[in-house]
């Protein structure tokens, strides 16, 4: 047996391993990770201090990443629900095109708010209007959930200005602004299969049981109309950090590096400090502004922390796992297996990004990778888009997320899911999204 076929075989064993350890054993995640990337590590021959370490680094990075962000958005997301901010939202937009189309809805505003911020912080942005609207229109949590969760998603992977999509861009020297508007084209119906319509289907096999501590959390409690914020204010507050983000994104774009404009915007719209500015405008706008005092408001944000910390850990195992996959050498023998295929450009992408992808569940990996792999290849095929070929790479990194990639355990933490559930419901969601936006590209390749 190959070496690269032995890393495979090792690979496998460790995923299922974890399935089992905690579907049938029911042994904490969190340990269950631990044990499976150690195992991983040891059965493809990496030293134990290079194990230990690319653990510890890959954990450490995740920890880095979202730690901070994943307290100033819980703190947000506690004060729209407990000022009624949430709720205002859930009403008006309920008003406005009714209790039967909450989730269509809430895919526009993942869509938008997604754009320019990863998928964790989008998905701890909008969690507190999920759960909201589930309590408000009496809809099931899956059923919008996974909307959201389709709308953040689909972003992260295909739509400039996400650092992934930039990198591949940077790569195969695409045009931003082509592959900006064809990924719109490609993203949105792919994200209404698998979002609104999928999550439709399943909402009916799949019903967990909704978390009493988190819906108290986020699902806020029934005011008076009066009582409520401004529906303008709500929105200015719980969106300033996605404007932040965006004019960001727009300053970067269009300043020269060394602009003091842009050094500023570096600061102010990095997902940290734009969520700490907002954090500070809401304990105005929903905690002063609707009578709050400083020590019942600190209370309150103190004590909302405290379900994060669970949530934190099993985010930090993943990432760990993550590491000794790709430290392993996983990546490198999936794609030296897909290069070798005879197949067309758009196609080679899609299956070595999305055989990465299953293999070391980073996104981010799967498309850089993917990316100088098929860079001669397309190279040397006249008439290649390259601007498809960007997104055909997206697609592929969307497919197969499941308990190597840090996003699928957040998911499954807040929603309150078993491993089978959230592979039944995240997992398959975001494979239905991978090939259906795989298919808009081939489309589009027929046309352009």
């Amino acid at each position: 047996m190959s070496e690269n076929l032995q890393l495979l075989l090792y690979a496998v064993i460790s995923i299922v391993g974890l399935i089992i350890l905690i579907g049938k054993f029911k042994l904490n995640p969190f340990i269950s990770l631990v044990i499976a990337g150690l195992a991983m590590g040891l059965m493809s021959g990496m030293k134990l201090g290079e194990i230990a370490t690319a653990y510890q680094t890959g954990a450490g990075n995740i920890m880095a990443t979202i730690a901070i962000i994943l307290g100033l958005g819980t703190m947000l997301g506690k004060l729209m629900a407990e000022s009624g901010g949430a709720e205002r939202i859930a009403r008006t937009m309920i008003s406005r095109f009714g209790e039967k189309k909450v989730h269509w809805i809430m895919l526009i505003v993942a869509f938008i708010c997604g754009i320019p911020v990863f998928l964790q912080v989008g998905v701890v942005l909008l969690i507190p209007l999920v759960y909201t609207l589930a309590r408000s229109t009496g809809t099931s949590l899956i059923k919008i959930g996974v909307a959201m969760l389709a709308g953040v998603a689909v972003v992260h992977s295909l739509v400039p200005p996400h650092a992934a999509a930039m990198a591949v861009i940077g790569i195969l020297k695409a045009d931003v602004g082509m592959t900006l508007l064809y990924s719109i084209i490609v993203g949105f119906p792919a994200a209404i299969i698998a979002g609104p319509l999928y999550g439709s289907w399943i909402a009916k096999r799949v019903n967990p049981e909704v978390s009493k501590e988190l819906m108290g959390q986020f699902g806020g409690s029934e005011n008076d109309e009066k009582n409520l914020p401004g529906f303008g204010i709500t929105m200015f507050t719980i969106l300033l950090p996605i404007i932040l983000m965006l004019i960001k994104t727009a300053v970067d774009l269009s300043l020269p590096d060394g602009h003091g404009a842009r050094t500023l915007m570096s600061f102010i719209g990095h997902p940290i400090t734009s969520l700490l500015i907002s954090l500070v405008v809401a304990m105005f706008t929903f905690g002063f502004a609707r009578g709050m005092k400083a020590k019942q408001m600190s209370d309150m944000l103190n004590d909302c922390l405290s379900p994060t910390a669970s949530i934190l850990l099993i985010i930090a195992a993943g990432g760990g796992f993550n590491a000794v996959l790709v430290t392993s050498g996983v990546g490198e023998a999936i794609a030296s297996y897909a290069s070798a295929l005879n197949l067309s450009v758009l196609l080679l992408g899609f299956a070595i990004a999305g055989l990465i992808r299953a293999s070391i569940g980073s996104a981010t990996v799967s498309m850089t990778t993917a990316a100088g792999i098929v860079l001669p290849i397309a190279e040397m095929s006249p008439g290649t888009n390259m601007e498809l070929l960007v997104l055909a790479i997206g697609a592929g990194s969307i497919m197969l997320s499941h308990v190597n990639d840090s996003g699928f355990w957040l998911v499954k933490q807040y929603f309150n899911m078993t491993v089978s559930e959230t592979l039944k419901t995240w997992t398959v969601m975001m494979t239905i999204m991978s090939f259906a936006a795989f298919a808009m590209v081939l489309l589009m390749s027929m046309i352009v």
